[in-house]
């Protein structure tokens, strides 16, 4: 193992808790990761040292809270090896999309142009460019998976056409934890003079992601996925690329300049420059600050240690439920394509029974769709359970599971 759980755990209050008389076992990590003390100390620390709005005064205060926001900014773009102004501040990984749907969408497309989707994504990278096409009158095309759960990459090039104006495609399927070729894709989508979107929901927080290197037009992700809070999340998007987008919501902070035309009786507007234009109103700035802190302490562990840690521990974790006579696993089996994701049912049961039953134990996992319905119906499944795992679960915690799989079969 290449970090130390148990010092880790330490950080994270909730681990205190107890559930149903049993330590908590959280492995729901794929859905929402838990916070360490850095994290809520630096939320609560602005709210009682340096509230005040961003960008808006000159007084001390704001000028603090403002220099706090912009160093997060900086921070966040330096972990995946972007540039400030390439960073625009969102709620998560949902509006991160939905911003390029209709800033880039709506301005960029037109009748019979393609949108390039896969059979896995999730409902955010899939029903805000269903949208889109009916707006657009633009069509949305899907490719198929293979038996293995990767993406079908004959399926990809034969879709892929001079009508595609951009591929949208997750990096890591929330589902099956199958880790997408992003560099390969990327520099097919390219050459065919498409843009491309990848949802990192899913894989920033696990693996190191590098935007310049992978060569992508925008990367969405969000901050509770990785061990900051929810309501915030960021959207990459390459300078070039701005060129081309319209704000996405209008208010205070997107304009530069309001200036009322009696002659005329209306206002002539000009917008802010990238990345303020994109970011409309009074920010998640706590938020912002929070989401600093979880990417500083993913540093001080190294996001390299936090990746081989997770292959480590879904290794093990593959190997133990071979033991579960009635429990079949989906997705590949190797790890080196796999995220610390594992999706499974229990032979005889529906996943909703087997999470009940684990909660009975203190055992926190998926059960459902996991907002992926067209996947679940392409592999064929009513629903499916899911373990997923983070820095803080350990060796013992699997096994634990385990055993109340086994006992769950028996039921």
């Amino acid at each position: 193992m290449s970090l130390n759980p148990s010092k880790i755990r330490g950080d994270f209050p909730i681990f205190q808790r107890k559930i149903n008389n049993n330590p908590l076992i959280y492995f729901d990590n794929a859905a929402t990761t838990q916070k360490p003390i850095q994290v809520i100390d630096s939320i609560k620390n602005f709210y009682e040292k340096y509230n005040a709005n961003v960008h808006r005064a000159v007084y001390s205060l704001s000028q603090e809270a403002t220099e706090l926001y912009e160093d997060s900014r900086e921070k966040i773009a330096k972990f995946i090896n972007a540039e400030p102004s390439e960073i625009i501040f969102t709620r998560g990984t949902t509006e991160a999309i939905n911003l390029i749907a209709y800033s880039w969408g709506l301005d960029n497309l037109k009748q019979n142009d393609e949108i390039l989707l896969t059979e896995m994504e999730h409902h955010s990278n899939l029903i805000p460019w269903e949208i889109i096409s009916k707006r657009t009158e633009a069509i949305t095309k899907y490719v198929k998976i293979n038996e293995n759960s990767t993406i079908n990459l004959k399926d990809f090039e034969n879709k892929l056409s001079t009508k595609t104006k951009i591929v949208s495609i997750s990096h890591v399927s929330n589902v099956t934890g199958v880790i997408n070729d992003i560099k390969n894709i990327s520099k097919i989508t390219h050459e065919n003079n498409s843009l491309i979107l990848i949802d990192g929901a899913q894989s920033v927080p696990h693996m190191k992601v590098d935007v310049k290197e992978l060569d992508i037009d925008f990367l969405a992700f969000s901050a509770h996925k990785m061990l900051g809070p929810t309501g915030i999340g960021a959207l990459y998007c390459k300078k070039k690329n701005f060129e081309t987008m319209g704000p996405f919501q209008g208010g205070g902070e997107m304009i530069k300049n309001v200036n009322f035309n009696s002659k005329i009786q209306k206002p002539e507007i000009q917008w802010n420059s990238p990345p303020w234009k994109f970011e409309a109103g009074t920010p998640n700035i706590a938020g912002s600050i929070g989401f600093m802190e979880a990417v500083k302490y993913l540093d001080s562990i190294g996001i390299e240690k936090v990746s081989s840690y997770e292959k480590d521990l879904t290794k093990y974790a593959l190997n133990r439920i071979k033991e579960c006579k009635k429990t079949i696993v989906y997705g590949p089996l190797d790890t080196s394509i796999k995220c610390g994701i594992i999706s499974f049912n229990v032979q005889g049961l529906s996943s909703h029974d087997v999470a009940l039953f684990a909660d009975t134990f203190g055992i926190m996992i998926r059960s459902g769709y996991h907002c992926a319905q067209p996947l679940h119906q392409v592999i064929k499944l009513q629903s499916s359970a899911r373990a997923s795992f983070y820095i803080y679960n350990t060796i013992e915690e699997i096994d634990r599971f385990v055993e109340v799989l086994k006992e769950i079969e028996q039921f």
